[in-house]
């Protein structure tokens, strides 16, 4: 008698998921799923998730390379009382989220919460209204984070918190990216890592946030944080608009923000820095109109050691 072996399911590099699907269904263009949940158990690394029209597509662990992408449609993602996207995946993978709508209701813990390593880049999407962070990255291991053309506002502590422990490499770059009324704006934090991290913000607004706006801060010269801040507008945040924060016994430096072609309008205090942090300067931004303004600045050496005016 012949035994004939039925293969399991592969999975799809492209699956797709609609307001109307079903999470029985392949998730497949004529027999979408319903969910991102759904959806990414049958999309193979490195695929792509599809938003087929709009709808509201549930909370979602990610734990591989992976594009959601929704830009042409409403990627709803509601997470009331738990995290919108969790990203959990190893060494070597590259997130893509793009398109998505990710509402905490003012509930919701962190709007995407990133533990792993690897890539993640989130593009023309809306990250608001939760209790904790709007985007977090606290990875396990070298880590890229990309954020253009993306709203995050309404988050109780900050808008963006990068802070992990260990001996964790950490670049991010953030660019057309909205940070508004926040507890906290930017909080780049080296406290407890042993590596670098790099943070670069361009043509980008962080205003109106309860405490400061872009804070830089470590506590050991073996953990330095650097940030450069360009063509970017900080205004009306009720702390400092911009502040390195370096403990005392860091060493000179150990938390540096450089400033350039940057509006600094209608904070607390517009520039600060404390300890062994230090702001400085490309002589070329707008600070004014803040209770106090906290210049000059430091002008960053240039070729030579001769400043760049």
């Amino acid at each position: 008698m012949a035994v004939i072996a039925t293969p399991a399911s592969a999975q799809a590099t492209r699956t797709w998921v609609s307001g109307v699907g079903d999470d029985a269904n392949p998730c497949s263009r004529t027999a979408p799923c319903k969910t991102f949940a759904g959806a990414i158990s049958k999309t193979a690394v490195s695929g792509e998730i599809n938003c087929l029209d709009p709808g509201g597509f549930g909370v979602v662990t990610i734990t591989k390379s992976i594009t959601i992408d929704c830009v042409y449609t409403e990627g709803g993602v509601l997470s009331a009382g738990t995290n919108g996207v969790v990203v959990n995946a190893p060494a070597g993978s590259v997130v893509h989220l793009r398109g998505l709508d990710i509402d905490g209701v003012g509930t919701g813990v962190n709007g995407v919460r990133f533990l792993g390593q690897g890539q993640l880049h989130i593009e023309d999407s809306i990250i608001q209204r939760v209790t904790g962070q709007g985007v977090e990255v606290a990875p396990n291991g070298p880590t890229e984070v990309y954020i253009s053309n993306t709203r995050i506002s309404e988050a109780a502590t900050n808008g963006i918190l990068i802070k992990t422990t260990g001996a964790v490499g950490i670049n991010a770059a953030f660019t057309r990216t909205e940070v508004t009324n926040n507890g906290t704006g930017i909080t780049v934090d080296g406290t407890g890592n042993t590596l670098a991290i790099n943070m670069a913000l361009t043509a980008s607004l962080v205003s109106g946030n309860g405490g400061n706006g872009v804070t830089v801060k470590t506590v050991a010269a073996a953990s330095p944080v650097r940030a450069t801040v360009t063509n970017t507008t900080v205004s009306s945040n009720a702390g400092v608009g911009v502040n390195a924060n370096g403990a005392a016994a860091s060493g000179a430096g150990s938390s540096i923000v450089t400033l350039g072609g940057s509006t600094v309008f209608a904070n607390l205090t517009g520039v600060g820095a404390s300890g062994s942090g230090v702001v400085q300067s490309f002589k070329n931004n707008m600070i004014s109109g803040n209770v106090s303004d906290g210049t000059p600045l430091t002008a960053f050496p240039g070729p030579g050691g001769a400043p760049l005016q």
